[in-house]
C-alpha cells in the first residue's frame, strides 16, 4: 500500500495534491510520522486556509465573482475585450476552462481537509481536548464550505472524502449535500462555544458553522424542493434543528449588528473620512475588519507581490476587479479608486429600491450614483462596457490623501500595504455576516422579529412577516455580497429576474444602448443550465470520460458571441 506524503512548500502552505502520494519515505513528513503534536496539526489547518489565496489570486474565475456578475443586480462590465466578464453576466461560455483555477483550489483544500481529518488522531500531545476539537472542527467546516461552493457553482461534483487520488464521476446532489450536512454537524459539535472576539475572525467557529448550516439548508431544500437536509451515515437535519442553531448563534455568540450599516465598509475609514463629505457629514467611522458583525471572513495582508501568482491572493483582488476603469479612479472620483470596471450596478436596483424604501440609508450606503456623488466621472473611460452610472461601494478601491497626495488605497497608511493600486487591498472578504444570520432566522421561522432588527438598524419601521418582505430585505441588506444569485435560484425566481435585465439602459464605450440577452436570452440560458456552470474541460479530459459536462454547456450555441 502506498503511504501518503505530506510535503511542505513553506511554513504555511501544504504541497499540491500531486505530491501527497508517494512511496515509503524516511526523510519527509508522512502519515507515519506526521502530525505528532499540536504544532503539526495547526500547520495542517493553516494549509487548508491557505487555499483561499490560491483561488482569489484568480478572482475572475471564482464562486463569488460569478455570483455577483451573473446576478440580476449587476452587469458584466469591463472593457470591450473583457469577454469573461460579459460572458458571466449572460450565462455563456468564453473559454474551455473558465473555472479551472477555482476547481483546483477547492479540491486542493478538500484534499488537505481530508488528510487533516484522517490523521488528526495521530497527535498525542494536545494541551487539552478543546485544542484538538477546535482544529478538527475547523477542518470539517472548511470541507463543508468548499463542497458547498462547488455544488452551488457546478451542481453535481465528484465527492472525495479520503486523502487518496481517485477518478470519480459526479456524485448525486443529495449525496454531496449529505456529506456537507454531516461535516457541519461535526463542526458544530466539536467547535467550542467561545463568544466572538476580533482575534478569531479569520477562523471557523461554532457560530460560523451554525450559520453555514442554515445557508446550506435553505439552498438545498429550496432549489431541490426538499423538506430536510440529509446527513451522511444516516439521519437528517430538520428546519427546527437549523432554527435552534441560529437561535444559539443569535443568543450566545457575542456577534451583533454594528450601530450604523455604513460603518461596515472601508469608505468610512479614518484616512479617507476627513476628505469625504458623505462620511464627515454623517459622522461615520469604520468599525474595521473583524468587527462583531463578521461571523466568518477571508483575511488578507501585505505579503502580496508579483513573484508568485498565488501571492496575489494575499490581496483582496475582488476590490481591484470592481474598481473604476482608468481615466476614472483618480481625484475626480474620490474616494473610489481604479480597477478593472467589473460589475456595474443595474439601474433598476437603484430605482426599485428608492421606490420601495425611499428613506433607506443602505441605498446610498451601498451604491455610488456617479451623477450626484462624484465630482468628475468620465463615461466610456477605457472602453467601459455595460456601464450604467451606478457602482457598488462595498468592495471597491478606497483612496486617501497623504499630505495632499492622492494614494490608491487607505490601506497604504493603515496597514503599510504596497503602494500599488493592484496590490494594496487588505479589506476582509466577509462570507457570513450577522445580519444574514438574522434574516435566515426570520425566513426559517416565518417571524419578522429578527428581520425587523435589521430594518431598525437602517432607520426603517417594522413590517409583518411575508416571504416577499423577506426577499426585499435580503436584496437591500445583502446587495453585492455574493448571495443574490443563489437566493434567486433557491426561490425559483431566477429565470424571471434575470430576464428582466433585458432593456435596462446602459452605455457601451460611452454610447447609449440597452442591455440585451444572448444565446436566446437570459431566460433561455438559465433554463438550459439550471443556473449551474460548465465543468472545466481539462478535468473532463483527464477523467477519460468519467466526468461528464453539465447540461446547457459544450456546444457552439453556448459560446458568448460578443457585443
Amino acid at each position: 500500500m502506498k503511504r501518503l506524503i505530506l510535503l511542505f512548500v513553506s511554513t504555511v502552505a501544504l504541497a499540491g495534491c500531486e505530491n501527497f502520494l508517494d512511496v515509503e519515505s524516511y526523510d519527509k513528513k508522512n502519515t507515519g510520522n506526521f502530525p505528532i503534536n499540536a504544532t503539526d496539526a495547526e500547520q495542517m489547518i493553516t494549509g487548508i486556509y491557505s487555499t483561499f489565496a490560491n483561488a482569489i489570486a484568480e478572482a475572475a474565475h471564482t464562486h463569488f465573482y460569478m455570483a455577483e456578475l451573473a446576478s440580476d443586480d449587476r452587469f458584466g462590465g469591463g472593457g470591450e475585450n473583457d469577454r469573461d466578464m460579459h460572458g458571466l453576466d449572460h450565462l455563456m461560455n468564453t473559454q474551455p476552462n473558465r473555472f479551472l483555477p477555482f476547481w483546483k483550489a477547492r479540491y486542493q483544500g478538500i484534499f488537505r481537509a481530508n488528510t487533516a481529518i484522517a490523521t488528526m488522531d495521530n497527535v498525542t500531545e494536545w494541551a487539552n481536548e478543546t485544542q484538538r476539537n477546535q482544529l478538527l472542527g475547523e477542518a470539517y467546516f472548511l470541507r463543508a464550505l468548499f463542497y458547498f461552493e462547488l455544488s452551488q457553482l457546478f451542481g453535481e461534483v465528484p465527492l472525495v472524502t479520503v486523502p487518496e487520488a481517485e477518478n470519480l464521476p459526479k456524485a448525486p446532489a443529495a449525496e454531496t449535500y449529505a456529506q456537507i450536512g454531516y461535516d457541519l454537524q461535526q463542526a458544530i459539535t466539536l467547535l467550542p462555544a467561545v463568544p466572538y472576539t476580533s482575534t478569531v475572525s479569520g477562523h471557523a467557529t461554532k457560530w460560523a458553522a451554525q450559520a453555514l448550516a442554515a445557508r446550506v439548508f435553505l439552498f438545498y431544500t429550496g432549489y431541490y424542493n426538499q423538506s430536510s437536509l440529509p446527513v451522511a451515515e444516516g439521519g437528517e437535519i430538520t428546519k427546527a434543528q437549523v432554527i435552534s442553531w441560529l437561535e444559539d448563534c443569535i443568543g450566545n455568540s457575542g456577534h451583533g449588528l454594528v450601530s450604523d450599516f455604513r460603518e461596515l465598509w472601508p469608505y468610512t475609514n479614518e484616512y479617507t473620512a476627513k476628505d469625504y463629505d458623505y462620511v464627515s457629514d454623517n459622522q461615520l467611522k469604520w468599525v474595521g475588519d473583524g468587527n462583531k458583525e463578521t461571523v466568518f471572513a477571508v483575511k488578507f495582508g501585505t505579503l502580496v507581490d508579483w513573484g508568485d501568482q498565488y501571492k496575489l491572493g494575499y490581496s483582496n483582488q475582488y476590490v481591484l476587479h470592481f474598481g473604476l476603469r482608468s481615466n476614472n479612479g483618480q481625484a475626480g472620483t474620490f474616494p473610489f479608486g481604479q480597477g478593472w470596471g467589473a460589475g456595474p450596478v443595474n439601474p433598476r436596483l437603484w430605482s426599485e429600491w428608492r421606490q420601495a424604501e425611499p428613506t433607506d440609508i443602505r441605498r446610498t450606503g451601498s451604491i455610488i450614483d456617479v451623477e450626484n456623488d462624484l465630482d468628475d466621472y468620465i463615461y466610456g473611460a477605457d472602453a467601459q462596457m455595460e456601464e450604467t452610472g451606478f457602482w457598488q461601494k462595498k468592495y471597491i478601491p478606497v483612496t486617501a490623501y497623504d499630505e495632499g497626495t492622492l494614494i490608491p488605497s487607505y490601506a497604504i497608511l493603515k496597514d503599510a500595504a504596497p503602494t500599488d493600486y493592484q496590490l494594496a487591498h487588505t479589506q476582509d472578504h466577509v462570507l457570513i455576516r450577522f445580519a444574514d444570520v438574522l434574516l435566515m432566522h426570520s425566513e426559517l421561522s416565518e417571524n419578522a422579529t429578527s428581520m425587523n432588527l435589521v430594518r431598525s438598524r437602517a432607520g426603517l419601521t417594522p413590517v409583518a412577516y411575508s416571504l416577499e418582505a423577506l426577499k426585499r430585505e435580503r436584496r437591500w441588506e445583502l446587495a453585492f455580497e455574493g448571495l443574490r444569485y443563489f437566493d434567486l435560484m433557491r426561490w425559483h425566481d431566477a429565470a424571471d429576474a434575470l430576464a428582466a435585465q433585458e432593456g435596462a439602459a446602459i452605455k457601451n464605450k460611452g454610447v447609449d444602448t440597452q442591455m440585451k440577452g444572448f444565446g436566446g436570452g437570459y431566460r433561455a440560458r438559465y433554463e438550459a443550465t439550471g443556473g449551474f456552470w460548465a465543468i472545466p474541460q481539462n478535468e473532463i479530459a483527464l477523467s477519460d470520460g468519467v466526468l461528464t459536462q453539465n447540461a446547457g454547456w459544450g456546444t457552439p450555441a453556448d459560446e458568448f458571441p460578443g457585443w
